[in-house]
């Protein structure tokens, strides 16, 4: 069975992933931070099971893999979804804030596919999916240092690509647009309204949404297939 680490398992959009790859026929390894209750269960139910660590820590990074890799002896999808955001004018962001965003967006996913990506090379075989959003593509006001991470993520996606592609690993993007998550809990029904309005397809993104576009670009299908950012935006970025 192939072996499918999702970080970020925790929230909204890497559950949503990791219960589709469940599906999908994939051995799930849920990982998480500091919100673990109840992901220890759910990955039982769902034929895996979860580990934690502090992806702005290398060392937590290292242990995790070791952990991980013991348990399962390879794995064939890495999914970088954890992420944290921050909102606010540039200047009102402390150096503090601004560190823990690079930490875990840029740095964390580099340090996690950095950690697994020597077993994919020895099998001549992996898949890395990427989460960055759709203000990595174009920024956003009030967002610039979020922006400033995701836009990261793309140009860490677009250079592994052609670096693995010898060794037959397959490196894509997903760019999300606006999703129906907690992380939109600080908005106002009026707001959600709003979004949905600019919003070309009328709706606001859904969890699963963004698992549908992961399980297509992890298929044997999309073999020829790398290097990519795919939008899952609802038309709101073109």
């Amino acid at each position: 069975m192939k072996t499918a680490l999702i970080t970020g398992a925790s929230g909204g959009i890497g559950s949503a992933i990791a219960q589709r790859l469940a599906q999908e026929g994939y051995l799930p390894v849920l990982h998480y931070c500091s919100h673990g209750e109840g992901i220890e269960e759910k990955a039982a139910k769902l034929g895996g099971f979860s580990v934690q660590a502090n992806l702005g820590d290398t060392q937590e990074i290292e242990r995790m893999a070791e952990t991980v890799l013991s348990r399962t002896g390879r794995v064939d999808v890495l999914v970088n979804n954890a992420a944290v955001s921050i909102s606010g004018l540039l200047t009102d962001i402390t150096p503090a804030e601004r560190r823990r965003l690079f930490d875990v967006n840029v740095l964390g996913t580099i340090e996690c596919t950095r950690a697994f990506l020597p077993q994919m090379i020895r099998r001549k075989s992996g898949c890395i999916l990427n989460i960055s959003s759709m203000w990595g593509q174009v920024g956003a006001s009030c967002e610039v240092d979020y922006s400033a991470s995701k836009a990261a993520v793309i140009g860490f996606t677009k250079a592994l690509a052609q670096e693995v592609a010898p060794s037959g690993i397959r490196v894509n993007c997903i760019a999300p647009g606006v999703i129906r998550t907690k992380m939109l809990d600080c908005y106002d029904a009026g707001t959600l309204h709003a979004l949905a309005e600019e919003t070309p397809l009328g709706r606001l993104g859904t969890p699963e949404d963004i698992a549908a576009a992961a399980a297509f670009l992890c298929h044997y299908s999309s073999d020829f297939i790398t290097g990519q950012v795919l939008g899952v935006n609802g038309g709101f970025v073109i």
